[in-house]
């Protein structure tokens, strides 16, 4: 978990990077055997995608003429090991996605000093200090980065974009422990820190439209994974306690807190030409302790996707899934959601078949394009599609990505 700031960086990041930069100095000072400086690595990566939709918003106006150009990533990051059990690491990201392209200011995506308290060829046990990403699922640590995705977008069930800031990171310490077994690795990770709770948060819980802030409180996370055979099998289990406290600056309405709970199942079986992937989630959310009863809510969604890529002719993939979400799952057509005059039924389910192709010409190039067919608004961003009453229940998505790293 890791929380950012706008590339104003927080003091404790500040403090961080310059204890890295401090520790660099002092292990050069003493004069390692091997130059810190060969040890350097600088990457990036640039990615830039065409979004068009017959109905609904999603990243921009993709509903218009011409689609939504407003899904653009651009990241760079830098590491150094100034001692062979110690890493120092970070990334800076601008994205881009939907909105009036405010939230494209670059950001401190993680930034961490790593070390490696036990590293042998029986196991590895280690903590990190900073910016971390959370150990979320398959796909979290690694979600910026398209050469990292099976698809342009992550399944929406389970990667919310909308909500995307509460799950990327934290600030905090992570521990991560590695053991080696005769027929596979254990892995587990677990960590405390604040979490992020940007405005796309706010918008999701409908807080944005009340004075106030909404402050994260110091949450926790876990994951253990089991990878068989070399990676043939992976299996992995995560959950979490996020909270955040709102504070009302509107008269007569007090204080309330925000909670998510999640636990997320995650399966993967590999073979030479294909891979079939499924996770499953419970996510237990809501708002307390408003003295207005309108503002409080308690309730467990569900979500799940099935996902089947097939690797051909060196250099081109093709995937199938299919991706599920409820908000509540004792609503799940959202109709009692409705009957309360609280939006549409539809804007509380997703229901999404999705078909990609990807093609690698070249190491650092990778061409994507998918089609989405969607029958319900659970995941469509708030920023995008103001007034949910607008919405279409069924909707269709096209899109294109160009994708480049060195």
């Amino acid at each position: 978990m890791i929380v950012s700031k706008s590339f104003r960086w927080s003091e404790p990041c500040h403090a961080l990077l310059m204890g890295a930069a401090l520790l660099a100095t002092v292990t050069q000072a003493h004069g390692e055997e091997d130059n810190v400086l060969d040890t350097l690595q600088l990457h990036g990566f640039l990615s830039q995608a065409l979004v068009i939709t017959d109905d609904n918003d999603f990243f921009g106006p993709s509903s218009s003429d011409d689609g939504s150009l407003k899904f653009t990533e651009i990241g760079a990051n830098v590491s150094l090991r100034p001692h062979e059990d110690v890493l120092i690491a970070a990334q800076v990201l601008s994205r881009r996605a939907g909105g009036d392209g405010s939230e494209a200011s670059p950001e401190l995506d993680y930034g961490l000093i790593d070390y490696q308290i036990q590293s042998n060829q029986q196991r590895n046990f280690g903590i990190q200090v900073g910016r971390f990403k959370n150990p979320f699922g398959f796909y979290n640590q690694t979600r910026d980065v398209a050469f990292t995705r099976p698809s342009i977008l992550l399944p929406q069930s389970i990667y919310f974009d909308r909500t995307r800031s509460l799950a990327l990171s934290a600030d905090g310490v992570l521990s991560y422990y590695e053991e080696r077994l005769s027929q596979g690795t254990l892995r587990f990770q677990a960590g405390v820190g604040r979490v992020q709770a940007g405005d796309d948060l706010r918008r999701t819980l409908r807080l944005d439209r009340i004075p106030g802030d909404l402050e994260p409180d110091t949450s926790a996370i876990g994951q253990v994974r089991y990878e068989h055979d070399g990676g043939r099998v992976v299996a992995a289990l995560g959950t979490a306690r996020v909270g955040a406290s709102f504070e009302s600056h509107t008269p007569g309405l007090s204080d309330g807190d925000f909670y998510f709970n999640p636990w997320i199942l995650s399966l993967q079986y590999n073979a030479e030409y294909w891979s079939l992937t499924t996770e499953y989630a419970l996510r237990e959310s809501g708002l307390e302790n408003f003295n207005d009863p309108r503002f409080n809510f308690d309730a467990t969604g569900e979500s799940w996707y099935i996902q089947y890529t097939r690797r051909f002719l060196d250099d081109w993939q093709w995937l199938v899934r299919y991706d599920s979400l409820i908000s509540n799952r004792d609503d799940r057509s959202g109709k009692a959601f409705e009957a309360a005059g609280a939006g549409p039924a539809h804007s509380q389910f997703a229901k999404d078949m999705t078909f990609g192709l990807q093609w690698t010409p070249h190491p650092r190039l990778l061409l994507s394009g998918e089609y989405h067919h969607v029958d319900g608004t659970g995941w469509l961003p708030a920023q995008d599609n103001p007034d949910p009453a607008e919405t279409s229940r069924y909707w269709n998505m096209l899109l294109f990505q160009l994708s480049l790293r060195f």
